[in-house]
């Protein structure tokens, strides 16, 4: 993990995908859903290095088959296309017929070549992709009034409640650089991925293949750190897309602001995946899990993101019950190797746990402190100098009555 200092990384108040120079987005309601925005799309004025990360569920959806055939032609992209209320999932042959339509159409509108374009997709699974509305709504991207990165920041939702960006500025070889992020996931977040789309936008110039290691690593960071519900969705994707109008020399590892660059990075994907993490649905609070202490950073995650995910804690965090024992039970199915003798739990700044068992603590202080909207968990394991952090939300009855009529 990176130690840079953050201090000189500033978030840009009102930031979006279109801070850094040389990006434009919008969007449109096309019919795909009753009333709301439903395409949206990203265009860089220049090619741009690209990179994507993609779900694990082994039925990947076609648009990211299509997506990854598009970044592996030059490593580059100009334009990204997002419809949601339909996922093409499970659509066999017809889907990835309609993903490659998407594509193509597409970039007839824009005047570049089918490779430069991605394709992203959301929503119901096992629904064909209703291409005449989409092919619609890509002949309206000339229309000025569907200009506006907010436009397309709400034509990605689904089930979100909000919508989730952030934008961030620092200065390399004397440029100011942009990055700018936006994201959409609300159900269904377990990553690796999530039902989540990611979508990041810099002016910064970058080596395409040390944009895709940087990357990784910060996914495995942070939107690998989340959860919502523990299902792992079909079409999830995190795309960056680096234009390199800030005019910087090129970033990569030899370059000796490159940590700089991808902490700033990992700063705006941190922000999207806490983000989601707080949307859940029927979610009323944003859970975080510190561990340290461990042997192994890939330990350290293992254990965080089995506690986050854990039914029992977060329904007791719903109920504001310091009930600890759900968090110990979690540490110890986690599948890593533990001493429990060593373990300490702290709820809050309420140290509940120490050396594997149980502290004496105020139960109604432990109880108003859960009643807050923002939640940590602290574990220190006592075997070593790794530690990891992810985040997650409390379960509600609102979650069950949300999806019991997902399609209705």
């Amino acid at each position: 993990m990176y130690t840079v200092s953050t201090q000189s990384i500033n978030v840009v108040k009102n930031g979006n995908i279109t801070t850094p120079l040389g990006f434009s987005a919008g969007g449109i309601h096309c019919g795909i859903k009753h009333k709301r925005l439903d395409l949206g799309w990203i265009y860089s004025e220049v090619p741009a290095a690209a990179a994507g990360v993609y779900t694990l569920n082994q039925f990947q959806a076609p648009p990211l088959k299509v997506t990854k055939e598009s970044i592996a032609v030059k490593n580059t992209l100009q334009a990204v296309l997002v419809n949601s209320g339909v996922a093409n999932a499970c659509t066999g042959d017809q889907g990835l017929t309609d993903a490659y339509e998407m594509r193509q159409q597409f970039a007839d509108e824009l005047g570049v070549l089918e490779e430069d374009v991605a394709v992203a997709s959301t929503g119901v699974i096992g629904v064909p992709l209703p291409m005449e509305k989409i092919k619609w709504g890509i002949n309206q991207y000339g229309d000025k009034k569907t200009q506006d990165p907010s436009r397309f920041e709400k034509a990605i939702l689904t089930t979100d409640t909000c919508i989730k960006n952030i934008a961030v500025q620092l200065v390399i070889d004397g440029k100011k650089i942009s990055i700018g992020g936006v994201a959409k996931g609300s159900g269904m977040i377990h990553p690796n991925m999530a039902t989540m789309l990611a979508f990041v936008t810099t002016d910064a110039n970058v080596n395409p293949i040390s944009l895709s290691n940087a990357l990784k690593s910060v996914t495995d960071r942070t939107y690998n750190m989340i959860t919502v519900d523990g299902d792992c969705s079909t079409n999830d994707m995190v795309l960056v897309l680096a234009n390199g109008k800030a005019e910087n020399n090129e970033l990569s590892e030899s370059h000796p602001q490159w940590k700089q660059f991808v902490k700033a990075l990992e700063m705006v994907s941190q922000s999207l995946a806490k983000q989601i993490a707080r949307d859940g649905e029927g979610a009323t609070k944003l859970v975080e899990v510190h561990v340290k202490g461990a042997a192994t950073e890939k330990g350290a995650r293992q254990i965080a993101k089995t506690i986050i995910s854990s039914n029992l804690v977060k329904t007791a965090i719903y109920g504001s019950d310091p009930n600890w024992g759900r968090i110990v039970c979690a540490i110890g199915y986690a599948e890593q190797p533990i001493q429990p003798d060593k373990v300490k739990v702290a709820i809050g700044n309420i140290s509940v746990v120490e050396n594997g068992l149980p502290m004496p603590f105020d139960e109604d202080e432990g109880t108003k402190y859960l009643e807050q909207e923002n939640i940590q968990i602290h574990v220190d394991l006592q075997q070593g100098d790794a530690q990891a952090t992810a985040w997650g939300c409390d379960l509600t009855y609102d979650y069950v009555k949300i999806n019991a009529s997902y399609r209705t």
